[in-house]
Formats: C-alpha cells, structure tokens, sequence
C-alpha cells in the first residue's frame, strides 16, 4: 500500500468517525431545566426578594427525610397562621421524577409522600404565603 492510499483511508475513517458521532449526539436526550427558562428568568429578583424574606425569619425552615416521607417544619413565626404553597421535588437528571404538591396547614407542618423509586439527588423548592407575604426556601437533598 503506497501513501496515497494510506492518505486517503485515513480520510475515510475520519469522515465515518464524523458521521457516527453526529449521529449518536443526535439520539442524545438533553433535558432543560425547565421550558419556560426565559419567562422565569425575568421574573427571578421576585424569588430573590421572597429568599430574603425567608432568612430573616425567627428559624429556618426545617426538612427531613423520614421513611419516604418528607416532612416540611415551618419556624414558631407561622404558628396559628394558615400557609398555603407548593412543594416541588426537583431531579436535575430526570424530568420524570418532579413532582409539585400544593399545601394548606395551620399546624406549621407538611407531610408529602416520596415514592420509592426516587432516589439520588433531589432540590426541594418551596413557594408558601402566609399574611399575604410570599416566601421562598430550597435545599439540596439526597434520597437514599
């Protein structure tokens, strides 16, 4: 085999390299965090104010994993109060597993249910609003 042929078989197998890559980056599966990303980037200074909120609140809020059951303790500044809001267990490696729970107490605690197949690392992103005033919370957890 002279070199010419050896130049063009390299070329060959460069361009079938190629080919293959573009095409198993093409069945690749890429998940963005959200659909709306832009329209709640814009609205994000809201959640920075109502994080702030958060901090200057008497005690954090306190979250436990608990037999596949997460439990949501809010500090003695919502005691009597009645809390509406949202749970959202976040998976950043698979759409599938979020799941939003809409909440309503007295008892400054909530109780939501994980199935067992959620496992790994999770966000839990609370929206609540007590008096009229918004907050926010969100802790990075580890089902196991």
């Amino acid at each position: 085999m002279n070199w010419g042929h050896k130049i063009i078989l390299v070329y060959v197998v460069f361009v079938a390299g190629m080919i293959f890559l573009a095409f198993k980056s093409s069945r690749q599966n890429i998940e963005l965090v959200t659909e709306d990303y832009y329209a709640k980037e814009l609205v994000y200074q809201q959640k920075i104010d109502e994080s702030k909120r958060t901090t200057s609140l008497s005690a954090p809020v306190e979250i436990k994993l608990i037999n596949h059951a997460l439990i949501i303790i809010f500090p003695k500044d919502f005691a009597a109060k009645k809390i509406t809001g949202e749970a959202t267990i976040y998976c950043p490696s698979d759409e599938k597993k979020d799941m939003n729970q809409p909440f309503a107490v007295t008892d400054s605690t909530v109780s939501i249910s994980v199935p067992n197949s959620y496992q790994g690392l999770h966000y839990i992103k609370l929206n609540w609003s007590a008096d009229n005033i918004n907050y926010y919370y969100e802790k990075k957890i580890i089902i196991q």
